[in-house]
């Protein structure tokens, strides 16, 4: 196994916290901004840089709803980051299961 195979854009801890985060949610259902960021404990700032990665690779939505004090984003996981969060994890127990083996064996 390489470092290769663990997605870099999850790999990050605070994009693997926000996927982790929203992974918990049924699909269809989505995070208010506000909330997530009083969940993972990020500045309004850190988070919107790393959702906009996350968002780029297609991994998460945001979706805007109404206006000025009613405003809301709500973020979710998309698909293809349900799917890449699954295939990050499994490369991250391919690793640490090979951290317990002896060459050799």
């Amino acid at each position: 196994m390489s470092d290769g195979d663990l997605d870099p854009v999850i790999h990050a801890p605070a994009r693997l916290r926000i996927a982790v985060t929203l992974s918990t949610l049924a699909e269809g259902e989505d995070l208010s901004f506000t909330r997530l960021q009083d969940l993972i404990g990020l500045t309004p700032g850190n988070l919107i840089t790393h959702l906009r990665k996350l968002e780029d690779a297609g991994y998460v939505s945001t979706v805007k709803s109404g206006r000025g004090v009613t405003a809301r984003t709500g973020v979710a996981l998309t698909p293809a980051g349900r799917s890449a969060l699954e295939g990050y994890t499994a490369a991250l127990r391919q690793l640490l299961d090979g951290a317990g083996a002896r060459p050799g064996d």
